[in-house]
């Protein structure tokens, strides 16, 4: 049976952690156990105590120690699939956020302390009964389990899939995903999904230990070139692009700068066959910049190398007209505009493209709208879709987008 960890801090005083602009004090304000039973979520409080506008970075994984008369062992906090990457608070402002702990082992000592290295926390105090408080000596009865009220499989309804399907968290946004409309050409509209999915560690094994095997996914996108005007308003070209790939995990530097780097192999084709058949794989590297410029307001830039591996005979000219390096920059802010670009060229040949992406919450403008985003998007250069790399072409194109 999971042994109730409860925790508070010793000296309730706010304390400086590991950030991406600004003061940021970190709190355990809560604990209390997984409805999984084999682990506790930590409730953490994030304050932002400096006057301006702050977007504070939460890393996926946090390394905690455990001492005990003398003896030290390292433990993991991993935050949440629903929490974010990032926080944007206003001056003052704060905000809760969950992190979970797995169970210690049956043999681990019943009083010990916990800190928190990278946030710079003081020791933790820990008891398998209760909160236990440094100034009264008084231990607080822990809280009574949360009855379980899920209904059965029969009984749930089938929009609902999350409780029968253990790795749905895994499951998480890639590229944009939107639809655009821009008429005027052969391919008026453009629609893309994509997502990616962690292939190792959520739900992850009862091991404390972080894995290099976290860092693995599996993506795909897809891009859709839709002739509205033509008869019967075919799909001139689908793009198809499954990946596999290894994501760092984001080391945050005291100069406001995260770092991280992400390598693969991809593969693209549009699933045609004859003249029009085109296909090719790569393996690529493009480490990962971020640094908050204040206000809210953050960049990016992600410099990617590619090789062209296999076979090239459906298109063997293709590394002329796309080259094998590319640069993609992203600027704005999370609840704000955001503007994203990405440039590829061949030195040797001259030719490229670039294309831009701009967004802006759609709420922000017409209070109680969906949850979308206005998006536009422009691109100028070769090879917009597989189908017509060889085309020097221009589009714009505006429309609606759920991940930008």
């Amino acid at each position: 049976m999971l042994r109730l960890i409860a925790l508070m801090i010793v000296v309730g005083l706010p304390v400086t952690a590991a950030r991406a602009a600004g003061p940021a004090a970190f709190l355990i304000s809560d604990v209390r156990e997984h409805e999984d039973g084999g682990s506790l979520l930590i409730e953490v409080t994030v304050l932002n105590d400096d006057a301006e506008r702050q977007s504070i970075p939460l890393p996926h994984k946090m390394e905690a120690r455990i001492d005990s008369s003398g003896q030290a062992s390292t433990i993991w906090l991993e935050r949440v699939e629903q929490v974010p990457d990032r926080i944007a608070l206003p001056p003052g402002g704060f905000a809760r956020v969950v992190y979970v702990l797995r169970p210690l082992n049956e043999s681990d000592p019943a009083d010990a302390a916990i800190s928190i290295p990278a946030w710079g926390t003081r020791q933790v105090a820990m008891r398998t009964t209760g909160v236990h408080s440094a100034q009264s000596g008084q231990v607080s009865p822990a809280p009574p389990p949360v009855p379980n009220h899920e209904p059965s499989a029969r009984a749930r309804s089938s929009a609902d899939r999350s409780p029968s399907n253990a790795f749905l968290g895994n499951l998480s946004a890639y590229e944009p995903v939107y639809v655009v409309y821009g008429p005027g050409t052969n391919t008026e509209a453009r629609i893309q999904f994509s997502f990616k999915y962690q292939l190792f560690g959520r739900p992850r094994s009862t091991s404390n230990q972080q894995s290099w095997l976290d860092g693995l996914h599996f993506a795909y996108s897809q891009r859709m070139f839709w002739d509205l005007d033509a008869q019967s308003s075919p799909f001139r070209n689908i793009d198809f692009q499954p990946e596999l790939f290894y994501l760092t995990p984001v080391e945050t530097l005291p100069n406001n700068v995260s770092l991280s780097a992400q390598g693969g192999i991809r593969h693209e084709s549009n699933g045609r066959g004859g003249a029009d058949s085109r296909s090719f794989n790569t393996l690529y590297v493009a480490p990962m910049a971020t640094v908050s410029l204040g206000d809210g307001y953050n960049l990016s830039v992600a410099p990617r190398l590619a090789v062209y591996i296999g076979d090239l005979s459906d298109n063997p000219d293709i590394q002329r007209y796309r080259g094998n390096l590319s640069f993609a920059v992203e600027i704005g802010k999370d609840d704000g505009w955001q503007l994203s670009t990405n440039t590829r060229y061949n030195f040797s040949s001259g030719k490229g493209a670039i294309s831009a992406d701009l967004s802006y919450p759609l709420q922000r403008i017409i209070g109680g709208a969906p949850n979308f985003y206005l998006f536009g998007q422009g691109f100028f250069g070769y090879g917009e879709n597989l189908l017509d790399y060889e085309r020097n072409e221009m589009r714009l194109r505006a429309g609606l987008a759920i991940v930008r």
